[in-house]
């Protein structure tokens, strides 16, 4: 298919995500908004921006962009993506974010959902909007604009918050957050005022070059200073927030991180407490742990592809009231089943508040496994690798599935070998019963990478 201009490297399988100007720029982002307001095909779509400095004029022309089609467009202003989801479900409209999450400072981009935070990805009118798209950018649409007003809806986003909790029952703890310049430092502090937290808020201002460090928390050199911190300080727990906030990861009293997936576990026994038989999901890379907690507590445990398009389809269809993902994602079905850093952060507090025990030994019995973390490796092609290797296990008897990827299962341990979406690479995650055997079947699997 010809395009007027290249958007085949910014439009990923969820979102549109690249580095501006180069890739994204004003004229760009008015006719995404065009697009996205066309095939949305609503009177009105919502709006709100991260802390980027490209994000203030890419969303006053993305604004423009959809007003020409004569759609109103409701500004939040700075918001993090979670609450741009609350709003699209509260105003029962579509909305866009601009954001590009945990990426470097010249990286900006735009999530787009539909009403009630209804995900849009490659399978669900990302490529329909990339081509619309694109007959946008060379003919601009030249309507009458619509109106275009601003909306503030943060006491109505911090009481949805709260109401995931019994804020009664929350005690004093000395909460350390790390919100790494981005829109925690906009959304913590008002969601966490007038609760009985001491809360300390480490680069705290709303910088999007981020000059402290980046805003990644899955990568262990972003999360030092954190750590460092919760010991110096005593504090009770460490939260870490990506860039735009949406997701969120646990430190301990002792600065030891806790993982997605014994997060997951943690929550879902929380929410199975209150909601006992309920569905909960886990996507394929979780620990073994999280589907083994859902089922000791009563619930019955549902893998998922990776990535939330899929994970709020599956929560859609079977009517799911939680999920998580290894990668600090978290959903939640009464919040238009859209994942929730702050929401989940709530839910842990309430938990650690009615705990007679410190975070780490409320994690220790879901930490049943040792895991390799996600590991990348460039090879040539990606798909044809995954595919000897899936026709060599199968020969060999091991027993594999193709949900996402490869995932082979030798009983004591598994692994998963995923392509990424976007780049030449193999994604492999591994699982054990212990650190020697995993990083033994590491190897193993490494060599079957090289032999392909």
């Amino acid at each position: 298919m010809w395009w007027v201009v290249d958007t085949t490297e910014i439009f990923k399988a969820y979102d549109i995500r690249g580095t501006y100007p180069d890739q994204i720029d004003e004229r760009l982002a008015r006719a995404v908004g065009s697009a996205f307001a066309t095939h949305a095909g609503a009177t009105g779509i919502v709006m709100a921006r991260d802390m980027r400095p490209s994000g203030t004029t890419l969303a006053e022309a993305f604004a423009e962009g959809a007003r020409a089609v004569g759609v109103e467009v409701i500004d939040l202003g700075l918001a993090s993506t979670d609450f741009l989801y609350f709003a699209t479900g509260h105003l029962d409209t579509p909305g866009a974010m601009f954001t590009a999450s945990h990426n470097p400072a010249q990286y900006n981009g735009i999530k787009l959902c539909l009403a009630g935070a209804k995900p849009i990805g490659v399978e669900t009118g990302l490529v329909e909007i990339e081509a619309l798209t694109n007959a946008f950018y060379e003919t601009p649409a030249r309507g009458p604009l619509a109106a275009q007003r601003q909306l503030d809806l943060m006491d109505e986003w911090v009481a949805h918050v709260h109401s995931f909790v019994d804020v009664t029952a929350l005690r004093p703890l000395k909460i350390l957050c790390d919100t790494a310049n981005g829109m925690g430092g906009f959304i913590a502090p008002k969601v966490f005022a007038g609760l009985p937290f001491e809360v300390e808020i480490m680069y705290a201002e709303l910088d999007g070059t981020f000059p402290n460090h980046p805003a990644d928390p899955l990568n262990p050199e972003n999360i030092v200073d954190l750590q460092r911190r919760v010991l110096e300080t005593g504090a009770d727990i460490g939260l870490a927030f990506d860039g735009d906030a949406d997701r969120v990861f646990l430190i301990d009293e002792r600065a030891q991180p806790i993982s997605g997936s014994t997060t997951t576990a943690m929550v879902a026994k929380v929410m199975l407490t209150r909601t006992p038989g309920a569905t909960i999901l886990y996507n394929l890379i979780c620990s073994r742990s999280v589907p083994e907690v859902i089922v000791e507590n009563g619930g019955v445990a549902v893998r998922t592809r990776v990535g939330h398009s899929y994970i709020k389809q599956v929560m859609a269809e079977s009517g799911a009231l939680f999920g998580g993902e290894h990668s600090g994602h978290y959903y939640f079905r009464e919040n238009y089943r859209a994942d929730s850093g702050i929401i989940t952060a709530m839910i842990v507090l309430e938990l650690l508040s009615g705990a007679s025990v410190p975070l780490s030994e409320l994690a220790r019995p879901f930490n049943r496994y040792a895991a390799s973390g996600e590991i990348n490796t460039r090879v040539e092609s990606p798909a044809a690798t995954v595919a000897a290797i899936t026709e060599r296990l199968e020969l060999e008897g091991v027993k594999v599935d193709l949900l996402d990827g490869l995932t082979a299962d030798y009983g004591t341990w598994w692994f998963n070998l995923r392509p990424s979406n976007t780049e030449p690479l193999l994604r492999l995650n591994v699982e054990a019963p212990n650190q020697e055997e995993c990083e033994s079947r590491v190897a193993d699997v490494l060599a079957m990478i090289e032999g392909n």
